[in-house]
């Protein structure tokens, strides 16, 4: 299976930047793309950016476009979320996740990450 193995979450205030990474490792990947999600507390876990493996397209949630940015080093196999005029209300969990291109549920999601925490004060 697919490992996935977040970093780079912590506190930041608002305005601030962030880069978060997820490191793969395992060879069982069929889905073609990867991404992220966030959950805030007592909300459902939000669809952020997704990347196809191979072309390198992105797609993006309207809420971060424009801030965030999405991308990959092919020969280290990690995606990484550049998170820039962060605002309070993207303060949450990130997940990396693994699936299929063009996904924006959860539940279509094949792998995920641990989740690293992101807070950003005001």
């Amino acid at each position: 299976q697919v490992q996935l193995v977040e970093s780079g979450g912590g506190l930041v205030q608002a305005g601030g930047s962030l880069r978060l990474s997820c490191a793969a490792s395992g060879r069982t990947f069929s889905g073609g793309a990867m991404g992220w999600f966030r959950q805030a507390p007592g909300k459902e876990r939000e669809f952020v950016a997704q990347i196809h493996w191979n072309s390198g397209s992105t797609i993006n949630a309207d809420s971060v476009k424009g801030r965030f940015t999405i991308s990959r080093d092919i020969a280290k196999n990690t995606v990484y979320l550049q998170m820039n005029s962060l605002k309070p209300e993207d303060t949450a969990v990130y997940y990396c996740v693994t699936g299929g291109w063009g996904r924006r549920s959860p539940d279509e999601y094949d792998y995920w990450g641990q989740g690293t925490q992101v807070t950003v004060s005001s």
